[in-house]
């Protein structure tokens, strides 16, 4: 076995189960795909993949022996990566941040902005993605975490605790007499809320125990999708204190933040990355500022008191 990219052709298939998400992860098109895991296999003279209904792609033994060493090829290279990575103190080059897309949306791009204005020779990668991507498979250097990370090899801090709260608009709130009295009146009330059937969100699962079926008017797998359907006055909406507390249009229909509710916002890195000057800088400008932005995560931010009292003095 000569050539690298046979052995990640064969991963990728193995770990995506499909010849065409494979060759997306790859970036080559579907067709050349398909030729060079034929030639290979012709090659070979072995199956690598028995090839089911549905597109999916079943790795054989010998498929699956290939795989597992060229995972080991992966990991060993990944750690080389890191390494010579981890040595670089040059404030130049490029930096690939993730976050979640409410954080980005309402809080880390202005501290992205104050870390390119004192680091210029440094490119900013932001990638938007609710899901926890590999920090070990270089998918990305820092990692903005709305969550404890469970990853027990990383290196990073919590920056804040968060809060979350039920949100409206002012001309709701009026209609409702006020600020809800607890959570057991979300119950009759028009709702606002994830996809039927969301799990691994804490505020989603929360919210359906929360509400019955039928008290949902509106639905969206996007926390900032549901914080515009609020502005429109669809109902009631579930949000993160930093982006309900942050939006003019919106006021709190209940005084305080969900008691059963409380996450966390970590900044976390590779332990590998840690001596890497641009990662550094990333904490120290980026993680510092929005430390700083304790209060709004914690929702203690300034909650509007405009049609009625929001939050305590």
């Amino acid at each position: 076995m000569n050539d690298w990219n046979e052995l990640r052709l064969v991963l990728a298939v193995h770990r995506a189960a499909n010849l065409a998400a494979a060759a997306q992860q790859l970036n080559i098109d579907h067709s050349t795909a398909f030729r060079r895991l034929k030639a290979l296999e012709t090659r070979l003279g072995v199956r690598l993949f028995e090839r089911l209904s549905g597109g999916i792609y079943q790795a054989t033994e010998a498929g699956q022996r290939m795989a597992a060493a060229a995972e080991r090829m992966e990991d060993e290279a990944l750690a080389l990566d890191r390494d010579l990575t981890g040595r670089d103190h040059r404030l130049s080059g490029r930096l690939r941040v993730t976050s979640s897309e409410t954080l980005a949306y309402s809080r880390l791009t202005r501290h992205l902005a104050a870390f390119r204005q004192a680091h210029p020779g440094v490119v900013v990668e932001l990638a938007i993605d609710n899901r926890v991507l590999n920090l070990s498979r270089r998918e990305a250097d820092v990692a903005l975490r709305p969550v404890r990370p469970r990853d027990g090899d990383l290196w990073g801090r919590r920056l804040a605790q968060i809060a979350w709260a039920v949100y409206a608009t002012p001309d709701y709130v009026h209609r409702l007499g006020g600020p809800l009295p607890s959570v057991d009146a979300l119950a009759r009330h028009a709702l606002i809320g994830w996809e039927d059937g969301t799990t691994g969100i804490q505020a989603a699962e929360w919210l359906a125990k929360a509400a019955p079926h039928d008290a949902f008017v509106y639905r969206a797998n996007s926390l900032v999708n549901q914080l515009v359907a609020a502005r429109f006055g669809l109902g009631l909406a579930l949000l993160p204190c930093y982006l309900g507390d942050g939006d003019t249009a919106l006021v709190r229909a209940m005084r305080e933040p969900v008691s059963d509710l409380e996450g966390e916002l970590w900044i976390v890195a590779h332990p590998d990355l840690k001596g890497t000057a641009r990662v550094r800088a990333c904490f120290d400008v980026v993680g510092e500022g929005l430390s700083r932005e304790r209060d709004a995560f914690e929702g203690r931010g300034g909650a509007r008191d405009l049609a009625y009292p929001i939050s305590n003095p």
